[in-house]
């Protein structure tokens, strides 16, 4: 028995994989030049032809119930090795050279550049990656990169974005020798009272307020404190230290909080909020080596 998809399945197969890597019907409707009216009528359509609810819908936010899960996992390795056979045959002969300018925040770097460098660069060894890693969210454009990897917040509306991991949350935690001195905040409004770490986002003057989550809502906290970074490594390790609270994100202390070496403080009001992303400027022929390195990036592997 034939599987294979007529042309209107592929369609809402595929628009329903751009939003499952968005988790946004406006973020994924822009990436494939549809409205989000039409692109939630696809994705509708695509549930009523499986039987199956693939999306959990609210105003404000948009999940995977365990069915589109598991279509989706499975759809977008099928459909990243579709367009891998493709892009073969069409570059049949041709090997990627040139430069891919690579601007990232330090975590992405280290999260999902790291784990493939090696691979890469044996496999494409024309290709010269030249990586800057830096916090600061600049016009890409502006500085001729060709790719970056940030957080889902300051992407640009003009900007192509596609996901690259789960969404994240911060978390304030604290050494527990602070905690002895100081005592527990009990409310985020509590932090005003205590030595915090603080972080600056590069080429900001002020530094960042603590967000947190109440009432269906985000708030933010001015906290003060003794020290303020530019590089959340440093501060992580000022915390670490007991000078004061710190506020992470979560994944990044996992294994401190497991160790006892810190404390996590205040979760009920933290919430996540997009992860990281790649973003690229929409083009209408992306080079084979920029597509070689955001396929490299996506599928974990080069």
């Amino acid at each position: 028995m034939s599987h294979l998809l007529n042309g209107q399945d592929y369609n809402q197969l595929r628009a329903f994989i751009v939003v499952a890597e968005q988790l946004s019907f406006s973020r994924a409707a822009d990436q494939l030049g549809v409205s989000p009216s039409a692109l939630s009528q696809m994705v509708r359509n695509l549930e009523d032809h499986l039987g199956m609810r693939l999306l959990h819908r609210t105003t404000r936010n948009v999940s995977l119930t365990e069915v589109g899960e598991n279509l989706f996992q499975r759809a977008r390795i099928a459909a990243l090795d579709l367009g891998g056979a493709v892009a073969q045959v069409k570059q049949a002969g041709e090997k990627p050279a040139r430069t891919v300018r690579v601007h990232t925040f330090r975590s992405a770097a280290h999260k999902h550049i790291d784990p493939i460098v090696k691979d890469f660069t044996d496999r494409y060894p024309e290709i010269v990656l030249d990586i800057t890693l830096d916090d600061e969210v600049i016009d890409i454009v502006a500085a001729r990169y060709d790719v970056a990897l940030r957080i889902g917040e300051v992407i640009e509306k003009d900007m192509v974005g596609v996901r690259l991991g789960p969404e994240l949350r911060q978390i304030a935690v604290a050494a527990p020798d602070y905690l002895k001195l100081h005592g527990q905040p009990r409310h985020p409004r509590d932090l005003v009272n205590h030595r915090c770490i603080r972080w600056r986002w590069p080429g900001r003057a002020t530094p960042y307020a603590w967000e947190f989550f109440e009432n269906e809502a985000w708030f933010s906290v001015t906290v003060d404190g003794p020290l303020i970074f530019s590089d959340k490594e440093s501060a992580l390790s000022a915390t670490l230290k007991g000078i004061g609270i710190g506020f992470p994100v979560e994944d990044t202390v996992t294994d401190h909080i497991s160790a006892g070496r810190l404390v996590p403080l205040l979760q009920s009001w933290s919430a996540p909020f997009p992860g990281l992303f790649i973003c690229y400027p929409q083009q209408r022929q992306m080079s084979p080596a920029l597509r070689a390195f955001i396929d490299a990036l996506r599928t974990g592997v080069s």
